[in-house]
């Protein structure tokens, strides 16, 4: 709650957002939970029990560690207040236990983390152009860009549903974002280097960060036309940067390349006998080529933004075995877009409303149906129509195209739901809804990822625009 003390200031209407979805997750603890739920307890198990030399070859779970050492000391001090609730559950041997204050802990773990997410979601909301002068509160920009990231359906579903801890990992990225639009580059690229040690997702977006700094901050000025002054270069700042990430991933894997257990961390990191070795090229490819195509002909904060959003939906386009929860990766990002312009707002309604259905295969309990089709249904009326105020002036945010096929959502989830499971396709195709679903919801987010990389081609360079 420290972090929600520091922006009383900022008007006690974000305070009320960010206490309503808190009590919002606390009435969804009781939930379905899914195996994500026994691989953080079995996590807490390993590092709260085994010694360090021993976190990553324990394999007594089918859940072993693999995530970057940040997370596993996350684990390790979320373990020494777990203790406290249910110390069997942190008991390597005691796989698939649960018990009602195991399951308190664990959700309330989540919840508290989700404070670092509500501060980012602050920071980033200092970030947002006020250049539209509203009269109401709700039609504001800084308002509307809050309970897109805050009550993001997606974020709910998927942290306090599902079971995850993506609130607190998206926060340092939103963190670190707000603060390279604030120019505190050393902090953002410190913020970055942290999270990449603490999921290694996040290297799909790491050649978005790499261009940027590079040009926005080593070399320290530009040409009239926005073009690079080649002289002006900075070598001190580069050493800065490097010197930066490298202590940041000494601190991280420095222990193990004491133990000599560097090969078998990466071993868990990039399983690649798994068949994951595709999943750190071509994605890791496409991003790189999306960033060095256009990055630096868009330059600028809203520019690093634009090239970051491509590099999620391209890493997720064009991975190998990509979970759908990676979409949220392209989604939270695009909120901070979408405020700012008309064609940014379309594009982020048709990538949120296709990106968040598509995550409805989740939550296949019965219980939890009328809570997914009402909390998507709530973001997305409210994500439509506050845009939709915010830019009445302009043209349409959806031409008919996009609004049918928008539409199409509906009917789909009736079959999907309560139509397919009466027909005599269920026992012998089974997997028709999640065929159509992942089908269906694949066009749209093909459709925005052009939509947007158009728009990259459209928009005029930063340097330019007197605005950006």
């Amino acid at each position: 709650m420290a972090a929600l003390s520091v922006m009383t200031g900022g008007g006690s209407w974000f305070l009320a957002l960010a206490l309503g979805v808190t009590l919002l997750k606390c009435l969804l603890i009781p939930t379905y939970h899914s195996t994500d739920f026994e691989v953080h307890r079995n996590w807490l198990a390993i590092t709260h029990s085994l010694p360090i030399s021993q976190w990553y070859y324990e394999a007594t779970s089918e859940w072993t560690l693999d995530y970057p050492p940040f997370f596993a000391w996350f684990e390790y001090a979320l373990s020494h207040v777990a203790k406290y609730f249910d110390q069997e559950m942190l008991n390597v041997h005691n796989l698939n236990y649960s018990s009602s204050r195991t399951l308190l802990f664990q959700r309330f773990s989540v919840i508290f983390t989700d404070a670092l997410f509500v501060y980012a979601v602050h920071e980033c909301c200092k970030c947002v152009d006020g250049k539209k002068a509203c009269k109401e509160l709700t039609e504001k920009p800084k308002f509307i860009l809050s309970v897109l990231l805050l009550w993001n359906f997606g974020l709910l579903i998927v942290d306090h549903i599902h079971f995850q801890y993506n609130g607190f990992l998206f926060g340092l990225m939103l963190l670190s974002i707000a603060r390279l639009f604030q120019k505190r580059h050393m902090e953002g690229a410190f913020l970055f280097a942290v999270l990449l040690h603490f999921k290694h997702i996040y290297l799909y977006v790491a050649p978005a960060y790499g261009i940027y700094l590079l040009r926005s901050y080593c070399f320290t000025a530009n040409k009239p036309d926005g073009s690079i002054r080649w002289n002006t270069f900075s070598f001190v700042r580069l050493i800065s940067l490097g010197l930066t990430v490298f202590l940041v991933s000494a601190l991280s894997l420095g222990p193990f390349l004491a133990l000599n257990q560097l090969p078998q961390v990466f071993s868990r990191l990039f399983p690649f006998k798994r068949g994951l070795c595709h999943a750190y090229w071509a994605p890791n490819f496409w991003a790189l080529y999306n960033a060095l195509d256009k990055v630096l002909s868009v330059i600028g904060p809203r520019g690093f933004l634009r090239c970051l959003i491509l590099c999620a939906l391209s890493s997720f386009m064009f991975g190998w075995h990509v979970h759908e929860k990676a979409i949220l990766l392209a989604i939270l990002p695009m909120s901070l877009l979408s405020v700012g312009k008309a064609g940014d707002a379309s594009i982020f309604l048709i990538l949120t409303t296709t990106g968040h259905y598509s995550l409805f295969p989740l939550l296949f309990t019965a219980p939890e149906l009328p809570i997914k089709i009402l909390l998507m249904l709530l973001f997305t009326i409210y994500s439509i129509s506050s845009l939709k105020t915010l830019f009445r002036k302009e043209k349409p945010l959806f031409n008919w195209m996009e609004t049918f096929y928008l539409l199409g959502l509906g009917p789909l989830e009736v079959f999907c739901e309560f139509v397919f499971p009466f027909t005599s396709w269920k026992l012998k195709y089974p997997f028709i809804p999640l065929l159509l679903t992942s089908v269906y919801c694949a066009v749209g987010i093909t459709y925005a990822w052009f939509k947007l990389y158009v728009s990259v081609f459209t928009d005029p360079p930063v340097g330019k625009t007197k605005k950006q």
